[in-house]
């Protein structure tokens, strides 16, 4: 007997078909949810759209989130949303960050879990994680993440599925710099480039400070410059708003972006100089977008060269780009070159991965949130997006086939057009990371 009784069209057409579990009775369903890695503009609408979608669904089963990720996961730390919570859920879409809290933690790094205490030494923390699952009576996990969150939940619904755990998982793929295969638009990145925008409106006024002013705006993007390009082409929208006054020396030119730096595209630096220069002795002042990834190998072998030490890596093995200060790596190579008399290296990222979502955000959360719980309740397990393979269209996919690393399209036409109405040369791709 199904678990609701709403006429929707099969999944079968949107997925890949796979293994499909039966859910217990509906008086018996107890679903968890769980938030992790770096926080995004979705978390906590996320658990706010889930929660909507359950309470019409299944009203009468428990929800609970995980708190902080895989550690409470981990811990046996958790919270259930009582009733009174659950009919006020739309409050969730008005905030950032994650109510449930979050971590990054990776189920098969085993040695990282045991010295941060997570499990104890000769524990597999795939399977304290399904014996809490089992001792918790959970039938649906929910992780929202990114590619990490996601590819660990791939993990563990694996070792669910090898180890006879009747559960079923389904992610959300949440990430700013939008960069998960195969998924067309992750949750808010949107809003992450309209922050990183706003953001910058506000910096640029630094301009006026003094003079031959170079101001770089340090945005995230381990590899994908995506969220990069994508804050420029927003923030030169904003500046169409602006009623200029160019008699009194409030000019566009020097509140335009004069460069976009992204990991995808090979930057001849010295031509840049050379153009950046021209820029400077024009207008005075020169503003880059740097995507926090564009250079890093180069800024990383300079640094293990020089120190002889590795750089610090996190639990996933990527490197800790706060550490690496890229954008006072480029600040330092710029000045003399541009004869700067001020230097200013801003980062976005904090504040625009903080941001509660914007309308076109929040519809993506909610469509994505309706499928999840759909998908949930006929017992299959992936990831609910937009999948580019299947022209957009959402549908649970598969967990084989969650990947990070996505790659920025810099052939995209509006990433064109900007370089063009900038003046920047388009590079030619860069290698792969």
């Amino acid at each position: 007997m199904p678990l609701f009784s709403v006429n929707w069209p099969s999944l079968t057409s949107l997925t890949v078909p796979r293994k499909v579990r039966a859910l217990p009775d509906i008086s018996m369903t107890k679903i968890a949810f769980l938030t992790a890695g770096g926080i995004a503009p979705c978390l906590s609408s996320s658990i706010g759209a889930l929660i909507h979608n359950y309470n019409m669904l299944v009203p009468d089963s428990e929800l609970i989130g995980y708190l902080n990720g895989y550690q409470g996961l981990l811990l046996g730390n958790s919270y259930r949303f009582p009733r009174e919570v659950r009919e006020k859920c739309r409050v969730f879409y008005k905030f950032g960050g994650s109510a449930i809290g979050n971590s990054r933690v990776k189920l098969t790094n085993v040695e990282d879990c045991v010295k941060r205490g997570l499990v104890k030494e000769g524990e597999t923390p795939l399977q304290v994680a399904a014996e809490q699952l089992a001792k918790d009576g959970i039938n649906v996990l929910h992780t929202i993440g990114g590619d990490d969150t996601n590819t660990t939940a791939a993990d563990l619904a694996r070792y669910l599925d090898e180890n006879g755990y009747d559960l079923t998982v389904v992610g959300l793929p949440k990430t700013i710099d939008n960069d998960v295969f195969p998924i067309k638009q992750t949750l808010g990145a949107w809003t992450a480039s309209e922050q990183s925008a706003h953001f910058f409106h506000n910096v640029a006024n630094e301009n006026t400070t003094s003079a031959r002013q170079l101001i770089i705006h340090e945005i995230m993007g381990r590899h994908c410059g995506w969220l990069t390009a994508h804050a420029a082409y927003d923030y030169r929208l904003g500046l169409q708003t602006y009623d200029w006054l160019p008699e009194a020396l409030l000019h566009h030119s020097r509140w335009d972006v004069d460069a976009v730096w992204v990991p995808e595209m090979a930057v001849d630096l010295d031509a840049e100089v050379d153009r950046l220069k021209r820029k400077m002795d024009e207008h005075d002042s020169v503003n880059v977008f740097l995507s926090e990834g564009a250079g890093v190998d180069a800024i990383i072998h300079e640094i293990e060269t020089h120190t002889g030490e590795p750089v610090p890596r996190d639990a996933f093995g990527h490197v800790k780009l706060d550490e690496i200060n890229v954008g006072q790596w480029f600040a330092k190579e710029l000045k003399e070159k541009l004869g700067a008399d001020k230097v200013l290296v801003q980062k976005s990222g904090y504040f625009a991965r903080s941001a509660a979502p914007n309308e076109r955000d929040l519809d993506l959360i909610k469509d994505s949130a309706h499928h999840a719980a759909r998908s949930a309740l006929e017992g299959i397990s992936g990831v609910a997006g937009l999948d580019e393979d299947q022209d957009g269209k959402m549908c649970t996919i598969d967990f084989s086939r969650i990947k990070g690393g996505k790659p920025f399209d810099i052939d995209s036409n509006w990433f064109e057009a900007t370089l063009e109405i900038i003046g920047q040369p388009k590079g030619a791709p860069a290698k792969a990371h």
